[in-house]
């Protein structure tokens, strides 16, 4: 393999430099144990507060659920209150987490308010002190989230990779679009690249617009990057790092035919029941229906009998009585591929 091997973060080896990105709503327990099964080299509980967290806040600690089948597993905070730093990391590392990431790329409004996530681009000193405090706090690998800047006329990945690798972080992951983009257009990938030419020990993993194995693979061709971070791609397509992986080789993707996306989806649907109740899994049901389904043509009749269902055995009904070799799917690309 050329570009897929082991990564090094601090005294901590990762089977792969693959990443699965915390989602908030979505890379919930159920959906790592989906990921789970095709290894990637990282993945992340959902974002968690600061200040939740130091408030004991059960609903927080539940999100930071997982168990051993999800390792290497890590941890993201949220937050810009240098004085909860260094406890939230220590109960990070209480709870068994093998990475403990900051974010400072999130570009919600609620987060970004208090001056939390992307904001913090803004005050890239800040970010750096709480990294240090973080860093110095624990012995696994601290890391951090990012966006390129938050706007076009800030752009700061580069500067902020020098500050958090003096802090003591280990990786810092650059999306390659600013704030003020959101989720708009196609990731700039050059910052990202810069950023690595002034990098020295620290990892710079590259993420934004990752949804198949070719864009995975071009994302290390294009920025020299040492990781990637999959996000969006992750959501119905728990396997794209083997897919990545594959690509690597020289082999094809992984294809599925309707019968075996019937089956993945009854898998994630089990994890879900599980984990909680029928009533929640019936709502995780239409929420993960549309990950794995969205890209099938012909599915147009299924997804609407899932959003229907009054309960999860209709919902169960309409599943099963589905033509499923009827359909097929596509993988899905964007630009970059």
């Amino acid at each position: 393999m050329k570009y897929i091997r082991p990564l090094q973060l601090g005294s901590l080896t990762l089977p792969s430099n693959i990443f699965y990105a915390p989602l908030a709503g979505c890379s919930d327990f159920p959906f790592r144990k989906m990921s789970a099964r095709y290894t990637p080299g990282l993945m992340f509980c959902e974002m968690v507060k600061m200040d939740a967290l130091v408030r004991s806040d059960y609903s927080s600690f539940r999100l930071l659920d997982y168990d051993e089948s999800m390792r290497p597993i890590g941890a993201q905070l949220c937050g810009s209150k240098l004085q909860f730093a260094k406890e939230c990391a220590r109960i990070v590392e209480d709870l068994g987490f093998d990475t403990l990431d900051l974010n400072c790329g999130c570009p919600v409004d609620k987060v970004t308010k208090d001056g939390s996530g992307s904001a913090m681009l803004k005050t890239p000193w800040l970010i750096g002190d709480i990294l240090h405090e973080m860093a110095s706090a624990v012995s696994i690998p601290v890391t951090v989230k990012v966006r390129c800047g938050w706007d076009e006329h800030s752009i700061n990945a580069p500067q902020i990779t020098q500050i958090a690798e003096l802090a003591g972080a280990k990786a810092i992951t650059i999306h390659g679009r600013t704030r003020v983009q959101g989720y708009k257009g196609l990731a700039e990938r050059s910052y990202i690249k810069e950023s690595k030419a002034v990098a020295k020990d620290i990892k710079v993993i590259g993420n934004g617009d990752v949804f198949c194995g070719h864009s995975g693979i071009r994302f290390f061709e294009e920025t020299g990057c040492d990781g990637i971070l999959a996000a969006r791609g992750t959501m119905g397509q728990p396997w794209i790092a083997e897919d990545i992986r594959r690509y690597d080789q020289g082999l094809p993707a992984l294809s599925f035919t309707g019968d075996a996306y019937k089956q993945l989806l009854m898998d994630h649907l089990a994890y879900c029941i599980a984990y909680g109740n029928d009533k929640k899994a019936l709502l995780d049901l239409r929420r993960v229906g549309c990950w794995y389904l969205k890209k099938g043509k012909g599915t147009k009749a299924i997804r609407e009998g899932i959003n229907k269902a009054k309960s999860l055995d209709s919902a169960l009904e309409v599943i099963q009585s589905y033509d499923w070799s009827s359909t097929s799917f596509t993988i899905e690309s964007t630009q970059h591929a």
